[in-house]
């Protein structure tokens, strides 16, 4: 997992303006390994399907992974032929370093892939990337396993796509419904941030992408599709998923240790209704309230097992003195991190003696209902001291969140809306993604990039052309023309 990029913050989502023209709004990138029999029927029947229904310019790119057969010899063809279709060819393997390459250098502000085989129906792209252009969401996946989806494909691969998503969900908390659905887009300025902490080349580049985005707080859209199993796909399932597995496995280790630098991420957006301040509404209370029942159950379960402990040798004050007091140095400890996101060892010593004050009150409240009891009965039975000790604790919860949250830890506020970078300010270099990067001398004369395209790492409302529509009388003539 990359950890040493310095992403920056993600910038605030917007509606791509829809007037004028230049370059393609939509790049669909088709990654192929061996397909010379496949791919002129796909890349056709696409352009034909973006032409007739696609309202904006595009553009079809023919990604070929070190392909040994004739799948060079038909990407030049094609982009020969087709409008708005060139080729790019790498010497190396990997669907992700693929897409990796082509996203990174392409300048269009929407990106997709889609495979070769186009078992996904081409009705659902644009409800795939509309999302994206009106700046509703960053990322948009296909799913095959949303409700209203139709899918047509056999037991073993219909058990094994559920069994690897539900890992997902399992293991790494992750949300959306279909990873490895082989049609997706993105904004390209989220791209921009987010594939520089990708480290996977091969089939596990997507859930790799999702995860990370859905940790720093990306809005992901999932489309329903019609999906028809191919008989002859070439993808090995066994190892395909025991990569992916190792992925998981990477990921989540990364994502356990805190590695990734997704903190520089977190609150991407200035448009987020989250980071609004209003009057009278604290921020964060929901959340912190969570969080302090959670460990506070944990904490009243810890300090009745140290109570029971500790009265088989002492006295029923000395053992509640004693196991309030460890448990109140672990609650305190657990509330700082847990509750209050508050990281390092600054202030840690104060936060702990304003904790031993809260904790005073705590034992108060139970050693005062300890003494009443004893008051109302001589010899109480053990069940009874602890019912009696549960409420205590209870009503000591209710003040202790109060003064943790307006005396403990009045500083733990939410952080800050991330400062919407200004279009002026450049990116750092260090930011960008020279390793990713399609080298020029690696297209074909005929496909390199215009020295008047603009740059693929500047920000979005940069890169950002105005949209053209295409009018109903536009022909093919009049898009060859453009």
């Amino acid at each position: 997992m990359r950890t040493d990029s310095s992403p920056g913050s993600l910038p605030a989502r917007e509606h791509l303006p829809a007037a004028g023209a230049g370059t393609p709004v939509l790049d669909v990138v088709v990654p192929v390994y061996n397909e010379e029999k496949d791919l002129g029927p796909c890349v056709r029947r696409l352009h034909e399907h973006l032409t007739r229904t696609f309202p904006y310019a595009f553009r079809i790119t023919v990604a070929d992974n070190a392909s040994t057969d004739g799948t060079p010899r038909v990407a030049a063809g094609l982009a020969a032929d087709l409008p708005a279709v060139r080729s790019v060819r790498l010497e190396q393997k990997g669907r992700g370093r693929a897409l990796r390459a082509v996203w990174s250098a392409s300048d269009a502000p929407v990106l997709a892939y889609m495979d070769v085989d186009l078992s996904t129906d081409l009705n659902a792209l644009l409800p795939l990337v509309a999302p994206l252009i009106s700046g509703h969401s960053d990322l948009a996946i296909g799913s095959r396993l949303a409700r209203s989806s139709r899918v047509v494909r056999g037991a073993k691969r219909e058990f094994i796509s559920r069994t690897y998503n539900l890992i997902l969900r399992g293991s790494l908390q992750a949300r959306f419904s279909d990873a490895q659905c082989g049609f997706k887009a993105i904004r390209r300025d989220v791209a921009q941030v987010l594939l520089p902490l990708v480290e996977d080349t091969g089939w596990f580049f997507d859930t790799e992408m999702l995860v990370l985005a859905e940790r720093a707080g990306c809005r992901i859209h999932e489309v329903p599709v019609d999906w028809i199993d191919d008989p002859d796909s070439t993808v090995h399932i066994v190892r395909t998923a025991t990569e992916d597995l190792k992925g998981v496995w990477r990921v989540g280790k990364a994502l356990a240790t805190g590695s990734l630098p997704l903190d520089r991420l977190g609150r991407p957006f200035g448009d987020d209704p989250r980071d609004r301040e209003l009057n009278g509404v604290p921020q964060g209370l929901a959340r912190q309230l969570v969080g302090f029942c959670v460990v506070g159950a944990l904490s009243t379960l810890f300090y009745l097992l140290l109570y029971s402990g500790f009265r088989h040798f002492a006295g029923s004050q000395f053992a509640n003195a004693l196991a309030l007091l460890v448990s109140a140095v672990a609650n305190t400890a657990a509330n700082r991190r847990l509750t209050f996101g508050v990281r390092g060892r600054g202030g840690a010593v104060r936060h702990q003696a304003q904790g031993l004050v809260v904790f005073g009150i705590g034992l108060a409240l139970t050693s005062g209902s300890l003494a009443a009891l004893s008051a109302a009965s001589a010899d109480p039975d053990h069940s009874t001291e602890l019912a009696v000790l549960i409420a205590a604790n209870l009503a000591a919860t209710v003040l202790r969140f109060l003064l943790f949250r307006a005396w403990v830890f009045p500083d733990a506020e939410p952080p800050a809306p991330a400062r919407k970078p200004l279009l002026s300010e450049p990116r750092p270099p260090e930011s960008r993604m020279p390793e990713s990067r399609l080298p020029e001398s690696r297209l074909p004369e005929t496909h390199r990039p215009e020295p008047h395209l603009p740059d693929p790492y500047r920000t979005w409302s940069d890169a950002t052309v105005r949209l053209q529509p295409v009018r109903h009388a536009d022909t093919d003539h009049s898009r060859d023309a453009r």
